[in-house]
C-alpha cells in the first residue's frame, strides 16, 4: 500500500455523487495544512470548493480537479460495491478511481514528496478543487476563478488531473479543448387529426429538411490542433403519444463541439439563417458551455513531456479531443493549462478502475513537473 493508493482508496470510499463532496475536500485540506498550505473554503449554492496556496510569490503552479463523481448506474452490475474500493488483478475498482480521485491522490502525494526535498522552492503551489465538474458547472471552478480574478490572483500554470491517457499512462495530454455550444430549438406547428392534415401543420415535417441541411453542413475543416467542428442532434420530442394526432410543436436539442476556426456567434448566425430560409416558425434557446482553448508549446507542456518520458519512457501526444473540462474556465485568465491523468477507458462506466501502479507513476510525473517548473 503506497501513500497514493491509500489516499485514493479513502477518497473513493466517500459517496460524492455530484454535487456532493462527502468530506473529500476536508480530507485533502487536512493533508495540505500539514504542508503549510492556507486553504479557503468557498461554497457557492450547494457546491463545495476550496482554494489552497503555499507561498506568496509568483509564478503560481496550480493543481485543479474535482471531487464529485457521476452516478454509479445499476449497482448490481458492478462486480464490487462502487464505493468500497477493491483491488483485483492490479487494478483499483470504484466510482471515481480514474475520474478523478486517483489523480487527486497523486497530486497530494507528489506535493508532499516535492516539498520534502524542496521546501524553499520558488513561486507558489496551489490547489483549486470543486464538487461541480460533473454537474452543471455553474457554482464550481468558474466561481472560484471569478473570485481570484477579482482580487488579482493569477495562475501561471495549471495542471488538470482529468483522465487523458489512451493506451498507456501519459501517452496523451490534453493541451486544449473544443468549445461547446448547445441549443434547444422549438418548432411551432398546429395540432390536429392525422386524417385532416390540411387543417393542421406538422412541425416535424417542417423541421426535417432544415435539420437534414444542418446535419450535412461542413462548418469548418479544423486546423493543426483541432478537428473539424461537429453538429449533433441529441434529442427530438413531439406529439401527444397518440398515433392519430399531429403534434403542435417539436423540440430539438443539439450541440456543437467547435474549433478555433469558428466562433459561437458565427455558428448561431448560420443556424438561424438555415431555419429562416426554410420558413420555420421557431424559438431557439442557446447555451454556451465553454469556449475553445489551446495551450501551445511552452514551459508547462515541456515539463509534462519530460516527466512522462522520465517515468514511462514514452513520448506524449498532445490532443484537444474529448468533451469539456474545467480547464475552459481557467485558460481565459491567461494561464497555461494542460490535462494529464490516468487511462480514460473506464470513466463513467460500470466497474470504473485505475491501474494501481499507474497511481504511483502518475504521482511521480506530477512531482517531476513541480521540480522542473519551481526549482
Amino acid at each position: 500500500m503506497s501513500d497514493t493508493l491509500d489516499l485514493a482508496i479513502d477518497l473513493i470510499s466517500r459517496q460524492s455523487v455530484t454535487p456532493e463532496d462527502a468530506g473529500c475536500q476536508k480530507l485533502m485540506m487536512q493533508h495540505l495544512a500539514r504542508l503549510g498550505f492556507r486553504s479557503e473554503v468557498l461554497r457557492f449554492a450547494d457546491v463545495d470548493n476550496f482554494w489552497a496556496r503555499r507561498g506568496d510569490e509568483g509564478p503560481v503552479f496550480c493543481f485543479a480537479g474535482h471531487t464529485d463523481v457521476v452516478p454509479t448506474g445499476p449497482v448490481e452490475r458492478w462486480r464490487s460495491d462502487p464505493f468500497r474500493p477493491e483491488i483485483r488483478d492490479g487494478k483499483l475498482y470504484g466510482r471515481g478511481a480514474a475520474d478523478m480521485k486517483g489523480s487527486l491522490a497523486a497530486m497530494v502525494t507528489a506535493t508532499e514528496r516535492f516539498l520534502a526535498h524542496h521546501p524553499r522552492h520558488r513561486g507558489s503551489i496551489a490547489f483549486l478543487i470543486t464538487s461541480d465538474e460533473e454537474g452543471p458547472s455553474v457554482n464550481g471552478t468558474v466561481k472560484v476563478v471569478e473570485l481570484l480574478e477579482a482580487r488579482g490572483e493569477k495562475i501561471d500554470w495549471c495542471l488538470v488531473g482529468e483522465p487523458s491517457s489512451d493506451v498507456h499512462l501519459g501517452d496523451v495530454a490534453k493541451n486544449g479543448r473544443r468549445g461547446s455550444l448547445g441549443a434547444v430549438l422549438t418548432v411551432k406547428g398546429v395540432q390536429g387529426h392525422v386524417a385532416y392534415p390540411h387543417l393542421a401543420r406538422n412541425p416535424v415535417h417542417d423541421a426535417a429538411p432544415a435539420l437534414a441541411e444542418l446535419a450535412a453542413t461542413e462548418w469548418d475543416r479544423g486546423n493543426a490542433f483541432f478537428p473539424a467542428t461537429t453538429f449533433q442532434i441529441s434529442n427530438i420530442q413531439a406529439g401527444t403519444g397518440a398515433s392519430n394526432v399531429i403534434p403542435g410543436s417539436c423540440e430539438v436539442m443539439f450541440n456543437f463541439r467547435y474549433s478555433t476556426e469558428t466562433t459561437h456567434e458565427q455558428l448561431r448566425s448560420r443556424v438561424e439563417a438555415v431555419l429562416d430560409r426554410h420558413g420555420l416558425d421557431y424559438a431557439i434557446d442557446w447555451t454556451l458551455s465553454g469556449l475553445p482553448f489551446l495551450t501551445p508549446d511552452g514551459e508547462l507542456v515541456d515539463a509534462a513531456r519530460h516527466a512522462v518520458r522520465d517515468v514511462a519512457g514514452i513520448d506524449t501526444r498532445l490532443s484537444t479531443a474529448g468533451g469539456t473540462s474545467d480547464g475552459r474556465f481557467i485558460a481565459p485568465t491567461g494561464a497555461q493549462v494542460l490535462e494529464l491523468g490516468p487511462l480514460n477507458a473506464t470513466i463513467h462506466k460500470i466497474d470504473e478502475c485505475v491501474g494501481v501502479d499507474d497511481l504511483d507513476r502518475l504521482s511521480s510525473m506530477y512531482e517531476r513537473i513541480l521540480k522542473r517548473l519551481l526549482t
